[in-house]
This record gives C-alpha cells, sequence and structure tokens, in this order.
C-alpha cells in the first residue's frame, strides 16, 4: 500500500479490573465525598478555578499517599500504566514507573474542564467513578492543529485516524491513559447528577 500511517498517538482504554468495579467504586464515591467536605482550600479554590465544581488539584493532589483507597487505586493503575509504556516502546533504563500526583474531579450541572495537558509527566490519565447517562467524556485535540496552515476541512466522515478531535465516553469503572503532552478537555456537565472522576500523572525517574 503506497500510504503508510506514521506518528501515531497511542489512548489506552479498558476497565480498571474483571471483577469487583460496582463496589470498589462505591467506596472511592464515598471518599470523594468526605473529601470534599473536609477539604476547606480545595474548595475556596475550585470556586475560583473550576466554577460549580470540586477539585482537590490546588490542595491534596497526592491521595495515594494518604488514603488506603486510593493506595489500592494506585496499585491498580500502576499495571495498566506499565503494559501502555511497553506499547509506546518507551525504554525505561531500569527505571520503574511511579504515580507523582492523584486528585479528585467532582462536575454537578454546568461544570467544565478547560483545554489543558499535564506538564512534568509522562504518562496522565482519568479513572471513572461516577458516570451518569448522558455525561460528556473526554475530549482530545490533534497534537498537530496548530501546524494544518493551509489544510482544507476534513470530510464529513472520516477514518478514526484523521480525526481533529477524539472524544472517549465516560464509563464509569474505565482507566484512560495518554501521554502527559497531549491536549484534552472535558466539555460541560449537562445532566442533572454528578460526575467524579480521579485524575493522575506518573513518572519514571
Amino acid at each position: 500500500m503506497p500510504v503508510r500511517l506514521h506518528f501515531p498517538t497511542y489512548i489506552h482504554c479498558e476497565p480498571l479490573q474483571k471483577t469487583g468495579l460496582a463496589k470498589f467504586n462505591d467506596e472511592l464515591a464515598t471518599e470523594c465525598d468526605q473529601l470534599r467536605a473536609f477539604d476547606t482550600d480545595g474548595r475556596k479554590w475550585s470556586e475560583q478555578n473550576y466554577p460549580g465544581g470540586y477539585t482537590s488539584y490546588a490542595s491534596m493532589n497526592q491521595l495515594h499517599r494518604f488514603s488506603s483507597t486510593f493506595e489500592a487505586l494506585e496499585r491498580k493503575l500502576t499495571k495498566h500504566v506499565k503494559a501502555y509504556a511497553k506499547a509506546l516502546d518507551f525504554d525505561l533504563r531500569g527505571a520503574d514507573v511511579h504515580m507523582t500526583d492523584c486528585w479528585v474531579n467532582m462536575m454537578p450541572p454546568g461544570t467544565t474542564h478547560g483545554l489543558h495537558l499535564h506538564p512534568l509527566s509522562f504518562i496522565s490519565g482519568t479513572y471513572y467513578v461516577q458516570t451518569p447517562g448522558g455525561c460528556p467524556g473526554i475530549k482530545f485535540e490533534d497534537p498537530r492543529l496548530d501546524r494544518f496552515m493551509a489544510a482544507p476541512p476534513r470530510r464529513a466522515k472520516v477514518r478514526p485516524e484523521n480525526e481533529i478531535f477524539v472524544t472517549y465516553p465516560a464509563e464509569a469503572g474505565n482507566v484512560i491513559l495518554f501521554e502527559s503532552w497531549l491536549r484534552h478537555e472535558v466539555p460541560a456537565n449537562q445532566v442533572t447528577e454528578e460526575r467524579i472522576s480521579i485524575s493522575f500523572n506518573y513518572d519514571w525517574r
């Protein structure tokens, strides 16, 4: 075939584990509610920077170091991260991957998460705890978008590898992993129930 695919962007998506997800997510959701009630600084920061919602990003962002529930999540996530790093053909030079940051995002109706990336890490991701029907997924941007210059628009129907934006639906129990330089966002939650996710970063040094 004369046309070949190069420079792909890999995204990992699969359930955290084969069984027991409902019980584990119930425990996480309860702890997220307790964290929000306790985290005064996080609520104040969220009022200014995460309107309508709550995130522990700026206040308690190493939850795997303080909670046995989140520590258990870290162990489960690390297995996925190692498999993803292997799929990316990374040469870790004997180093082991480790979680550096882990925080909660709680999105009531109307809350949005603007376009951003995760500096100072190499793999980032999100784990879905509570995802009411119709809540927004995570939307990824083609990293070459600012280099398209005089390119014409895409057709209405394109192959997945030629899409400019790709959205992965939010499904409770699923792990999404991506390279930390890949920009992404979460559109506004337009359903009446709260969407709960846990975001995290990994390093390899």
